[in-house]
């Protein structure tokens, strides 16, 4: 697959670059991915799209404020993308760096209130480990003074308002860098309704990092190589997967990174561990019967996803239409069912 194959043209207005009032009021495109239909729909009209019996797979990943600013003692800028915790050194943590220049071991990088931080080693080429230069965890100094990492295309600076709304309503487990965006549609009324026509949820954890949004940039797709990221599924979820097996029920996975981690449990039957499967045209879905999600950037891992499950050819479509629906696209963006 050529990497020109993951192109449309998005018209930069039409980026949603904040939230709706109302969840559960997004717009929502029905693809069937056999025939190719296409309905537009409410996201809270979504039981009238499921039916009883089917499961929902929610990722309950929280997002946590992983953005720092930062200065070196000689007074340049240094924003740092914490990314997860090291394995060693202990205290350290995997940052992304934006900087003119390498940051070099030892380096001391100041935070507001007199804080700091220091370069303690390399990952690898531009992922320094970050330490607490005083002890203090670096959970603790997140909590004090990170921000959300919005993504680029959101183009103004986080407010105190998206640290809630950048955030599902069942997020539990705090790990992520970005949020598993397909699940910000859903309300606590409209679980509650959904359960009520027997549309039941189960809940999985994979905690997105920076490399789910990566750009693919090698010519040829199946070159591109997606950084690992952490899930784990929890026995409750996996009897409840079986048992909407049993009845004839379908597994609905809710956003592209509760896909990822259902479809590498079916392949390596490890319910806990790093997956770095990159799924793209030509995959076989294993577990996965339908899918919510949103409408994502040209040449990135999520569509050539979406492209997988859905048909590339009806996905292009789906998104000509909702183009010219003027449909919210990304993050904050409107949802799309592919059943």
């Amino acid at each position: 697959m050529r990497l020109n194959d993951l192109d449309y043209d998005l018209p930069e207005e039409l980026i949603a670059q904040a939230p709706i009032a109302d969840r559960a009021d997004a717009r929502m495109l029905v693809l069937d991915r056999r025939s190719g239909e296409i309905n537009h729909s409410r996201f809270y009209k979504l039981a009238r799209h499921l039916r009883d019996g089917d499961l929902l797979v929610l990722n309950d990943t929280r997002v946590f404020p992983a953005r720092l600013k930062t200065r070196k003692e000689s007074g340049g800028a240094v924003e740092l993308l914490m990314v997860r915790p090291a394995d060693e050194p202990a205290g350290a943590w995997i940052a992304l760096a934006r900087t003119h220049r390498p940051l070099r071991e030892g380096l001391r990088l100041l935070l507001e209130g007199g804080r700091a931080l220091r370069v303690v080693g390399h990952s690898r080429p531009g992922r320094p480990l970050v330490a607490s230069d005083d002890g203090t965890p670096i959970e603790t100094i997140l909590a004090a003074a990170g921000a959300p990492a919005l993504p680029h295309y959101i183009r103004r600076p986080p407010t105190p308002e998206d640290l809630t709304e950048y955030q599902t309503v069942y997020a539990e487990k705090l790990g992520a860098v970005a949020a598993p965006t397909a699940g910000l549609h859903f309300t606590d009324d409209l679980l509650a309704q959904l359960d009520a026509a027997g549309i039941r949820n189960a809940r999985l954890t994979l905690h997105i990092g920076p490399g789910t949004f990566t750009p693919v940039r090698s010519p040829e797709v199946e070159g591109h190589s997606m950084e690992a990221e952490w899930y784990t599924i929890p026995p409750a979820t996996l009897a409840a997967i079986e048992f909407t097996r049993r009845i004839g029920g379908r597994v609905i996975a809710v956003g592209t990174s509760s896909t990822r981690a259902l479809e590498s449990y079916a392949i390596t039957h490890d319910p806990e561990s790093f997956t770095g499967l990159f799924i793209f045209p030509g995959f076989r879905f294993k577990l996965v019967d339908a899918m919510v999600t949103n409408f994502h950037m040209p040449r990135t891992t999520v569509l050539a996803l979406a492209m997988a499950f859905g048909g590339r050819d009806h996905i292009l479509a789906a998104y000509r239409d909702a183009i010219r629906h003027r449909y919210r696209f990304l993050s904050y963006g409107d949802a799309m069912l592919i059943i």
